[in-house]
């Protein structure tokens, strides 16, 4: 299954959210709303691992990134989500340290990384049964 709106696209695949924002796109309050909305939607109440490309938004607003650190973790067994710019690992680092995500959360620079991250999420919770 597939979602896409004009902020991100979204898929599951593997038991695992794939949610790449798109390139250059601004991001406000409603457009957060509307991002954190959709991938609820694809998920259909069921929590799942989430890799996140941030590396596309060109600016996000104070609003919309307090939503987004707020509710954007919503259903998430953990999270690996992929920067590029220092202002946006600034910006990541910050939601870290500040809102103290309860499920397993982590940045990264590279996407192999991020990928195995997830993984490794993915096979813990494997073996716990």
């Amino acid at each position: 299954m597939r979602s896409e709106n004009e902020f991100a696209e979204f898929w599951i695949q593997d038991d695992i959210v794939h949610f790449i924002y798109k390139k250059d796109v601004n991001i406000d309050l409603e457009g957060a709303k509307k991002i954190v909305a959709d991938r609820l939607k694809l998920q259909e109440g069921i929590p799942y691992l989430i890799y996140c490309d941030f590396r596309g938004p060109r600016d996000t607003t104070k609003e919309a990134r307090d939503y987004l650190a707020n509710e954007g973790s919503a259903l998430s067994k953990g999270v690996a989500v992929l920067v590029g710019s220092p202002m946006t690992r600034m910006m990541v680092n910050f939601y870290l340290k500040i809102n103290k995500p309860l499920a397993p959360t982590r940045m990264f620079t590279d996407k192999q990384n991020a990928l195995e991250f997830i993984m490794a999420l993915r096979e813990k919770a494997v073996t716990k049964f």
